[in-house]
């Protein structure tokens, strides 16, 4: 019969009833997923849509809590109206779902590749995920994970986890992609260092700092790592509009 209305991959449940759906019946070890870029208009959307998709599928297969590890949607230059930095922090806090891990792409996208053509470091990434969660190695598995700030003055120290063998500073054309705001809301770009294992965030624009962001925009050059070579995710410390 003809059906009512057109049916597209966007159509809601098409994909899951055809490719997810049949193969509930096997068994599963565990799931990788690379996807967000059709999501960058509705950050806040994703924050309820993608946990939940995960309780779903392990609901589906009732295989307790699988694995499920996730793959950041790399930089890319999505447009003035559009801010993807939104959805890659959507992305960093759907790792409070239980047996999650993301890896993070922020070095390796293109300005002009939605779909960057670097799949071998995205593979490996999530490969060192389920190598140190699923099979027990001994092994470095994410990039440097914000912590906390704390305020000194007109400095802002951060700590992370997993900065596994200390945090590094790769400045790309002389771009750190840090932003500082004091009480006034208005960012301006920053200066940042390693000292004693922590990361420095000042401007001598900012005398009392409140606000620091982190490859706050579409498109970014990763500049802060841990000595596994691991990116740190985008990030901000505070909950502004834009």
């Amino acid at each position: 019969p003809k059906l009512p209305v057109s049916i597209s991959a966007a159509t809601p449940t098409a994909l899951y009833n055809g490719m997810i759906a049949p193969l509930v019946q096997y068994a599963i070890k565990g799931a990788i997923w690379y996807q967000g870029e059709s999501n960058v208009g509705e950050a806040e959307l994703y924050k309820t849509l993608f946990p939940m998709m995960i309780k779903n599928w392990r609901d589906e297969w009732k295989e307790g809590d699988f694995p499920f590890y996730y793959v950041q949607i790399a930089p890319w230059q999505y447009g003035p109206e559009s801010f993807s930095q939104k959805l890659r922090e959507a992305q960093f806090l759907s790792l409070s779902a239980p047996k999650t891990g993301m890896a993070v792409t922020l070095d390796i996208g293109s300005p002009k590749t939605i779909h960057p053509p670097d799949k071998k470091d995205v593979g490996e990434r999530l490969a060192l995920w389920a190598l140190a969660k699923d099979y027990h190695k001994k092994i470095p598995y994410s990039g440097p994970i914000y912590k906390k700030m704390k305020v000194y003055q007109d400095k802002v120290v951060f700590s992370f986890d997993h900065s596994d063998g200390g945090l590094v500073l790769t400045l790309k054309d002389g771009m750190n992609n840090f932003l500082i705001a004091g009480e006034d809301k208005i960012f301006k770009k920053a200066d940042a260092m390693i000292a004693g294992g922590k990361l420095v965030v000042y401007s001598r624009e900012v005398k009392k700092p409140v606000a620091v962001r982190y490859g706050w925009t579409n498109y970014v050059d990763a500049s802060l790592f841990n000595k596994a070579g691991l990116p740190a995710s985008s990030f901000r410390t505070d909950d502004w509009e834009n």
